[in-house]
């Protein structure tokens, strides 16, 4: 049995996921977090939530990396942890620093740091010849808008340290990058009270589908999982409005995107103990990188990959954290492919219906979960206002994500926003 300090977590799917990895993997696990009404306040009334099963649950502060590394010393001298992990972006780089103090396992700290940031990803896959978007990252108006002009409109604004894409806006002209400039500018720290950084990426904006790919690393080798796929809403925004595993490509276009992901995880080094989700761009001019995540996709794509092959990403997250083989084997499902899509609010009001129950039984249905009437709903901007999701399979084929768009499209019927 292997103890594993989890510092912070998201408050979504994988705060569930990961307790549940380690809880039938038969570990335990001690919490850290500065804030654990952050996540009393997430958990359904009148039930606990599953972080809340630790065998510890220690307040400190973990936005101090450097008061917290000689407390998860004095914690490990009394407690014997075995691994280090959390779910959430903005404390992948603290988890890796603190496994790296303790001398546990993981992968080296400066490597995720730099993946959790989007304008040291871009450097070091441009040193290293990886296909990507022209860019520029700048922290001042003038060299901004200088930059714009010389990667040419329409292109793409992002802060170099969010998630879930706030803030990430398509530009197609001056105005617009001085309203987006002006809007991350309005938002100095980021939902965790970390500051963020004032810089700003600016990127070419790429044609062609995106896709993920979702990969394991263990021992210096790389194992590719699969391919997943994206749909997109939602503009100038970019919203992730549905997925689907495995993505349906051409070979070539499976081989291309895999390639390019263990490309820039071998650049960034990120090949030992970590699960990884490597966002590509499968332009006309060849794959380009989009993103390169330390740790487990997110929007139930580990559920998705679950579902079609028997791998659980959350139970190999927790086994690259405590250093150990993870159980890459696949199983017959009975699904050829799973899909989810999400219902994205244009509108801001109060929500009065929305009606899910004919749902959850149908054929080919895995998932549905839905706001309840009576939420406070504001237009969606980014990845964190969806109303629900709808995920279902397909034993025979790729069919999955026109099932899931279906029962989406009769969901939307019923919506009433006011």
């Amino acid at each position: 049995m292997g103890h594993l300090l989890v510092v912070e977590s998201w408050v979504g799917s994988m705060s569930r996921l990961l307790p549940r990895a380690i809880r039938e993997g038969g570990h335990e696990f001690t919490f850290l977090t500065r804030d654990l009404h952050h996540y009393l306040r997430s958990a359904p009334e009148g039930t606990a939530h599953p972080l809340l099963g630790a065998r510890n649950i220690i307040t400190v502060d973990t936005n101090d990396p450097e008061a917290l590394l000689p407390e998860a010393e004095r914690l490990h001298a009394v407690l014997g942890f075995d691994g280090v992990l959390t779910s959430c972006d903005y404390y992948l780089s603290t988890a890796a620093r603190i496994a790296g103090h303790l001398g546990l396992p993981g992968p080296g700290p400066e490597a995720v740091e730099n993946a959790c940031r989007k304008d040291a990803t871009r450097r070091i896959l441009a040193d290293a010849g990886l296909p990507q978007p022209r860019f520029a990252v700048h922290e001042e108006w003038a060299d901004i808008a200088s930059a714009a002009r010389e990667i040419g409109y329409p292109l793409v604004v992002k802060p170099v340290d969010l998630c879930a894409g706030m803030f990430v806006r398509r530009v197609d002209d001056e105005a617009e990058l001085a309203a987006a400039f002006q809007a991350l500018a309005d938002f100095p720290v980021n939902a965790r009270g970390q500051r963020r950084a004032p810089v700003v990426l600016l990127e070419e904006l790429l044609d062609g589908p995106e896709v993920s790919v979702e990969t394991v690393s263990h021992g210096g080798a790389v194992h590719v999982v699969g391919v997943t796929d994206k749909s997109i809403g939602g503009a100038p925004a970019f919203i992730e409005t549905g997925h689907m595993f495995p993505a349906a490509l051409t070979p070539a276009d499976t081989e291309a995107a895999e390639q390019t992901a263990l490309g820039a995880l071998k650049a960034l080094g990120l090949t030992d103990g970590v699960v990884a989700h490597t966002e590509i761009k499968l332009t006309s001019a060849g794959p380009r990188v989009v993103e390169v995540n330390p740790r487990p996709a997110g929007n139930r794509i580990t559920e998705l990959v679950r579902h079609v092959t028997g791998i659980d990403l959350a139970a190999a997250f927790v086994d690259a954290a405590l250093g150990t083989v993870p159980d890459l084997r696949r199983t017959d499902t009975g699904l050829s492919s799973a899909a989810i899509g999400f219902l994205v609010p244009h509108t801001a009001g109060t929500l009065e219906a929305l009606d899910g129950s004919e749902l959850r039984g149908a054929p080919g249905v895995l998932e549905v979960q839905l706001a309840e009437p009576g939420k406070a709903v504001k237009a969606a901007g980014s990845n964190n206002e969806y109303l629900g999701h709808v995920m279902a399979g397909d034993a025979d084929g790729p069919g999955a994500r026109d099932r899931v768009e279906a029962l989406l499209a009769g969901l939307r019927a019923g919506l009433v926003i006011r």
